[in-house]
């Protein structure tokens, strides 16, 4: 610090000198640390490792070096931070399942997919990968810039000349000061073909691009469950997300049996936490379609989920798992990088390959006029050579006489001190015949390539004809085979499954039981009808009805309600269950016409106790309130009678007068509520049972324990709202079907 500073106090605004060093401070997080260039992909202390490497010949042909020495060497020249978070980011770069191409290899341990950490850099040995050496090729020629490093001593590359994608073929994510940036993976030749297509089409539209390029590909797999519209969208603005899922499939074992085998995690999942994340949610219950989890791993990931019961769905426990656990994960999309200029800036898809396609161009320049002074360089030389084959005895002369060969030479041939120089370095073996052929040779070949280097220089049309060749040969070396094959799956948008709170009930079966004054329970299991089933003294069966859990009931009063009950919330087997009022709104325990699974795809025939009715929808008979729904409109002194499948083309009705009529269902309207029309006439009594029947099929009913049929229906064949005739003979003398 100069003498004069010493000491010096200065008055300044507080807000002012904060905002004045923080904006320092953030300037130097945002261009220095967090946000990768848009020509390499690379933030500094990558870009650093990569040349760091290069500079100790670490090449993919060379031997490993302990990584320590790595970490040293940039620490001391180039990136003047911590050893631990150099080393970090190169354990990145080596890790197959964190980059989608490593630009390390490394040997020893790196870590795992598991979330363990790796060795100490002392035992790890590292070197450059070939797509590492891809993104330098060029770099001896000057085809970037350098600048002198934090130290002055040495120098740094501004940007490598990156003759591979790198930032979209292996994304970037970093948190500076007031932005951050995230970019998932790509395939290196899916890439590689869209920029392709946008050289040969410069107006093409990011839709055009994404035909070749579908969207990201994560070293560890999944499924890209993300609609296409969201994808466009999300690339045409820079901004976005896309929903990845776990690659799952359905092993099939004995007996029924099965197990879903999970054998892609989403990128950037740990797989011992995913484990551990399952089996806590297992523990606590929150999982209720999931028996266990088993992490089966070897080399490829393997993790086994069995279900509680073999009756629940895949599709409804998958979706569970995934709404519940990081079998699915969302990766944001937000393309912040720096641009050429060095300025930090939110670009489209089209503007990233773009800029990467301009810094090739210019790469492609500053190489060609390096290589073309090289060669005038060396033509140069090559005509002093040949001007001493042609004048030998004078040079020869000149050199042997002369104190001062060189100038003398210059003057007496007209030669460059370059020239002149070169002739002096001479020895005396390339003064033989074979030599000059070989001169002249080179002469030749290198006069063709100065000509061939000209006309690139001059014609834009044969430099991108060139980068699509060298795209042409990265697509042909990244894009195949074992590292080039796309590894994520892209899928659409998964389609919306339906999980209410019976999705996370067991599917097993339930007999439904229910007592003649009105109490209701469940049994595990279909029980026989001959199951013997106890009830409170004085009480007996009324209806058993076979079911699933994860089924709905409807239940019909005899107010003309219909309402909805779960048989996962009845009470199971023990006991004598509940009042049915409990979860019905009925007046009596005992006001039940019907019970039976819903089927919102049929048709019911509902009828009151005075013969009217009509025919409604399933869909109707749906009511989740404890009130139900009122279908049947009731006059005072009449009450709801039944509701039964309306399957068949003709309806048989019977009074409690016995009079027996048939007649065909169309006569009957179908409505959503009502009082339905007349359905048959009595002088005394009212309806005593309905059915609907196929009149081909014969109208059936049960006597005793037997069932008779009748099909020769001529003489009980009429109209709706007729009296009808006695039934025929055999019929139970309790008019009931």
């Amino acid at each position: 610090m100069p003498d004069d500073l010493i000491g010096r106090i200065e008055d300044t605004n507080l807000a002012d000198a904060l905002s004045e060093r923080y904006l320092a401070y953030a300037l130097s997080t945002i261009m220095s640390r967090s946000l990768p260039d848009v020509r390499d992909g690379l933030k500094p202390v990558h870009r650093r490792l990569i040349y760091a490497m290069h500079q100790l010949r670490l090449d993919p042909t060379a031997g490993f070096k302990k990584c320590a020495r790595v970490v040293g060497d940039v620490m001391g020249k180039y990136h003047p931070h911590g050893d631990a978070s150099i080393y970090d980011a190169m354990v990145r770069m080596a890790q197959d399942f964190a980059a989608r191409y490593p630009l390390v290899e490394g040997q020893g341990n790196f870590g795992n997919i598991d979330g363990d950490n790796p060795a100490a850099m002392r035992y790890t040995e590292a070197r450059l990968t070939a797509v590492a050496s891809a993104l330098l090729a060029g770099i001896d020629d000057d085809a970037v810039d350098f600048r002198p490093t934090y130290d002055g001593e040495e120098s740094e590359p501004v940007v490598l000349p990156g003759a591979f994608p790198n930032l979209l073929a292996n994304g970037a994510a970093g948190i500076a000061v007031g932005m951050a940036t995230s970019i998932p993976p790509h395939n290196a030749g899916e890439v590689c073909a869209a920029a392709i297509h946008l050289i040969r089409h410069p107006n093409a539209t990011t839709a055009e691009l994404l035909r070749h390029m579908p969207g990201p590909d994560f070293p560890t797999g999944g499924v890209l469950a993300e609609d296409a519209a969201a994808l466009l969208t999300a690339y045409e603005t820079g901004r976005g997300g896309f929903r990845l899922r776990a690659k799952w499939s359905v092993e099939k074992g004995k007996f029924g049996a099965w197990q879903i085998v999970v054998s892609e995690i989403p990128y950037q999942v740990p797989k011992a936490r995913l484990v551990e994340q399952i089996a806590q949610l297992l523990e606590e219950k929150k999982l209720p379609l999931l028996g266990d989890v088993r992490d089966e791993s070897a080399v490829d990931v393997r993790l086994v989920l069995e279900p509680r019961t073999r009756g629940v769905e895949p599709e409804v426990l998958m979706e569970t798992m995934f709404r519940a656990t990081g079998l699915e994960t969302r990766f944001p999309l937000n393309m912040n990088v720096l641009d050429a200029t060095r300025t930090p800036r939110v670009m489209s898809l089209v503007e990233v390959l773009r800029a990467w396609l301009d810094h090739r161009h210019e790469v492609l320049l500053r190489r060609t006029r390096h290589r073309l002074a090289a060669i005038e360089r060396r033509i140069e030389v090559l005509d002093g050579y040949l001007l001493v084959y042609l004048n030998l005895d004078e040079v020869i002369r000149i050199i042997r006489e002369e104190e001062e060969p060189k100038p003398r030479l210059m003057a007496r041939f007209e030669l460059s001190e370059v020239q002149a120089e070169s002739i002096l370095n001479m020895r005396l073996r390339s003064l033989r015949k074979l030599e000059e052929m070989e001169i002249r040779k080179e002469h030749r070949g290198l006069t063709k390539e100065r000509r061939d280097i000209q006309t690139l220089l001059k014609d834009a049309g044969l430099r991108w004809g060139r980068i699509v060749e060298e795209l042409e040969a990265t697509r042909g070396k990244f894009g195949s085979g074992a590292l080039g094959t796309r590894r994520t799956e892209v899928g659409a948008a998964p389609v919306a499954v339906e999980v209410a709170n019976e999705g996370f009930v067991e599917r097993e079966p339930l007999t439904v039981v229910l007592s003649d004054k009105g109490w209701i329970r469940a049994f595990k299991g279909h029980l026989d009808e001959d199951a013997e089933v106890r009830f409170k003294e004085g009480d007996k069966l009324k209806l058993r009805l076979h079911c699933q859990t994860t089924d709905r009931l409807t239940l019909f009063g005899t107010n003309g309600r219909a309402y909805t009950l779960k048989p996962a919330d009845l009470p199971r087997g023990r006991g004598d269950g509940q009042p049915v009022r409990l979860v019905a709104e009925l007046t009596n325990e005992d006001d039940v016409v019907a019970l039976f699974v819903a089927n919102e795809a049929g048709k019911y025939l509902v009828a009151s106790s005075v013969g009217r009715g009509f025919v409604v929808p399933g869909t109707e008979l749906s009511a989740e309130k404890r009130t139900g729904k009122q279908v049947l409109n009731l006059r005072p002194g009449e009450e709801a009678a039944m509701c039964v499948p309306a399957d068949g083309d003709h309806l048989a009705v019977v009074g409690a007068n016995r009079r027996l009529l048939v007649f065909p269902l169309d006569q009957v309207p179908e409505m959503t509520r009502g009082g339905g029309v007349i359905l048959q006439r009595y002088k005394d009594g009212g309806l005593a049972d309905a059915k609907v029947f196929y009149l081909a099929d014969g109208l059936t009913w049960r006597l005793g324990e037997k069932t008779r049929t009748e099909t020769n229906l001529r003489d009980w064949l009429g109209e709706r709202a007729q009296a009808g005739r006695l039934p025929p003979n055999g019929f139970p003398r309790a008019p009931k079907f």
